[in-house]
């Protein structure tokens, strides 16, 4: 398809294939995305027939090849098992006198959401993440590319809510704040765990809340049984790490406009997303000519 629209337009267009090496690996089933049974890609076995016949198309230029296992990977073992499989991939090709200039290896270098962070992180994990990279491809003569967009701006984001009430039952109590999964999907999407920090200095008492959202379903629940400061209604809370995968997957879902988004540097802020209106929601509806 890529070359016959670049052929239509008379250009070769710069290409590189996505292989699925059949290693899966991630934080969790649905960001996982190098096995067998994931979407993503063209199988290892296919991958030297589907290259050749590419490099002979007319409308695309073969430079290399791509892959991306999973999101959130904190042990290095199953991306290592990738690379490896990628370079033999690289060096038949490269046998038999094709190009192959660029590999992009993907991101994935999981980040720590929790406090105390129970896995190797940071700077070791960058560092022992470069050093397996060097190790599997040292000496093959091709550019590495790496996409660390989580690494970098996950732990720069945070989500602020206030609380609106506090629903205590027999069995536990409910902390009702004014985010919701729109907001902030992925506790909801992933059973993902983010820190939850109060804005103010943290009452020294502390008590159990399932921490949740006023959207009518059940699914709306940032925590269940989180120890926490004691929180009044109107308070601030800050949910930690949303700088990844927060703002990006948001949605209107149930009305709710989009929040503000906010860019602080020191004592400096800046709102670069104004917070939406439902006169922009509701003016993006049009009545059709025949109910008007």
């Amino acid at each position: 398809m890529l070359s016959r629209v670049a052929a239509a337009r008379n250009s070769r267009q710069k290409a590189v294939i996505r292989i699925n090496p059949d290693v899966g690996a991630g934080g969790h089933a649905k960001i996982t995305t190098g096995s067998s049974a994931n979407k993503f890609g063209v199988s290892l076995s296919e991958a030297e027939r589907l290259y050749i016949k590419a490099a002979n198309l007319p409308g695309v230029s073969m430079v290399g090849l791509a892959v991306h296992i999973g999101s959130q990977i904190t042990v290095l073992d199953e991306l290592e098992t990738a690379f490896s499989r990628m370079r033999g991939l690289t060096q038949r090709l490269k046998d038999q006198g094709l190009p192959v200039e660029r590999l992009d290896l993907g991101g994935g270098l999981g980040i720590p959401y929790e406090v105390p962070q129970n896995f190797t992180h940071g700077p070791d994990l960058i560092q022992a993440y470069a050093a397996m990279v060097n190790r599997t491809f040292a000496g093959l003569d091709v550019e590495l590319a790496f996409e660390p967009g989580r690494l970098i701006v996950g732990n720069a984001g945070i989500l602020v809510t206030r609380v609106l009430y506090l629903n205590s039952r027999p069995a536990k109590t409910f902390l009702v704040v004014d985010a919701a999964m729109n907001d902030l999907i992925r506790p909801a999407m992933y059973e993902a765990y983010h820190e939850i920090w109060p804005v103010t200095e943290p009452a020294a008492t502390h008590h159990r809340y399932d921490v949740v959202g006023p959207i009518c379903e059940s699914g709306d629940t940032f925590c269940t049984d989180r120890e926490l400061p004691q929180t009044n209604p109107g308070e601030l809370l800050a949910f930690m790490t949303a700088g990844a995968y927060g703002a990006a997957m948001s949605s209107t879902y149930n009305l709710r406009p989009l929040v503000p988004e906010v860019l602080v540097r020191g004592g400096e802020f800046a709102v670069v997303r104004p917070r939406q209106t439902y006169e922009d929601l509701i003016g993006l509806d049009r009545m059709p000519a025949w109910l008007s």
